[in-house]
C-alpha cells in the first residue's frame, strides 16, 4: 500500500484562499485544485468556513466585546451596518449611547503603540466590575486601538461609567499608556 505524501498547505493558505486573499491567481488555482484532490486540507477549510461562520453570528448578533483592526470596521459599515463611533484621545472622555438603530458601538483609541511588545486593557465598569484582558491582539503601527464593544450588554445598561486603561507590559514591568473614560447614558 502506497502512503500519500504529507500535505504541507498551511493554515494561512487556507484561510487566504477562503478570505479571496491569495496574493496571486496561479497560487490560487493550484491551491484550488489540490484542495479537490486532498481530504484532509478540504476538512480544515471546512473547519475554518464553520469558525467563520460561528464567529459571524455571534458578531452579528453583538455579543462579543473585541478588538479588530480599522479595515475591518470599514467591511462592516460597508456591508451596511449601522456602527455608532467614539474617537478618544488619551485622557479623553465622552458621553455615549447606543440606540435600537445601531448595529454596533465602535470606539477608537488614540495611544502611541509603536514599540510595545504586548498590550493588555483594563477595565473598570461600575456595573460589572474590574476586567483585565491579557495581550491583545494590535498593529503596533496604528495609532491606536478599535474596540467593539458588546451591543447586547449596552443595552443593559443605565446610567453607568466605565474607565478604559490600555498598559504596555515587558516581562514584569507595566507602563499606563493611556486611559479613556466612558460616560454611558441609556438611549
Amino acid at each position: 500500500m502506497t502512503r500519500a505524501a504529507p500535505c504541507n498547505t498551511s493554515s494561512q493558505e487556507l484561510l487566504e484562499y477562503w478570505l479571496d486573499e491569495q496574493p496571486d491567481e496561479t497560487r490560487e488555482q493550484h491551491l484550488e485544485e489540490h484542495l479537490f484532490a486532498c481530504a484532509s486540507c478540504t476538512e480544515r477549510l471546512q473547519a475554518i468556513v464553520g469558525l467563520g461562520a460561528a464567529i459571524r453570528r455571534v458578531f452579528a448578533a453583538g455579543a462579543l466585546n473585541v478588538v479588530l483592526p480599522e479595515s475591518f470596521i470599514n467591511r462592516v459599515k460597508d456591508a451596511g451596518f449601522r456602527v455608532r463611533e467614539y474617537k478618544l484621545e488619551p485622557g479623553g472622555a465622552v458621553d455615549c449611547t447606543i440606540t435600537p438603530e445601531d448595529d454596533f458601538v465602535v470606539s477608537y483609541l488614540r495611544a502611541p503603540l509603536r514599540g510595545i511588545n504586548r498590550l493588555d486593557v483594563l477595565i473598570e465598569d461600575q456595573t460589572i466590575g474590574r476586567l483585565r484582558a491579557n495581550d491583545v491582539a494590535f498593529d503596533p503601527n496604528a495609532d491606536g486601538l478599535v474596540t467593539v464593544t458588546s451591543s447586547v450588554f449596552l443595552r443593559t445598561l443605565r446610567h453607568s461609567q466605565q474607565r478604559v486603561r490600555l498598559v504596555a507590559v515587558d516581562g514584569t514591568n507595566e507602563r499606563v499608556i493611556a486611559d479613556y473614560t466612558f460616560n454611558h447614558y441609556p438611549s
